[in-house]
């Protein structure tokens, strides 16, 4: 049997798709990195929805909060725009907000690439000579 797939999240899994070609071909704000849409949660009443976004090659938190700021300012000509693109009756407000599972993942990915080279390292320490008593 398939799962349940609800209305907000096709409404989210669209608007993500519309958002990412309406900020990439609108706006021309040159201090909005290449943003990625990474999720776009939206509320049951379809009044709000969360824009998750990451931004590629931007690594200091000056950088991502000012793409943020860009993105949440432009966000009403936004939502105009996904009026136009999108058949609904109402569209949600938008509120843009940085994803960090992505550097979080990397993070633990580097940490856990250590742990294993210096376990490894270990046990190469570890492995006792071959003597004959």
């Amino acid at each position: 049997m398939a799962k349940e797939y609800s209305r907000t999240q096709r409404i989210g899994d669209q608007m993500q798709r519309e958002l990412a070609q309406l900020i990439r071909r609108e706006v021309k704000d040159p201090r909005v990195g290449l943003v990625t849409i990474t999720a776009v949660d939206v509320s049951r009443d379809v009044g709000h929805a969360k824009v998750f976004i990451t931004v590629m090659g931007e690594d200091s938190a000056e950088d991502i909060k000012q793409s943020l700021k860009v993105l949440n300012s432009a966000a009403g000509f936004l939502r105009m725009q996904l009026g136009k693109e999108m058949k609904l009756r109402s569209v949600p407000q938008l509120h843009f907000h940085y994803d960090e599972s992505v550097t979080r993942g990397a993070h633990l990915s580097a940490l856990i690439e250590r742990a294993v080279a210096e376990d490894s390292q270990h046990k190469s320490d570890d492995t006792p000579l071959d003597t004959k008593e």
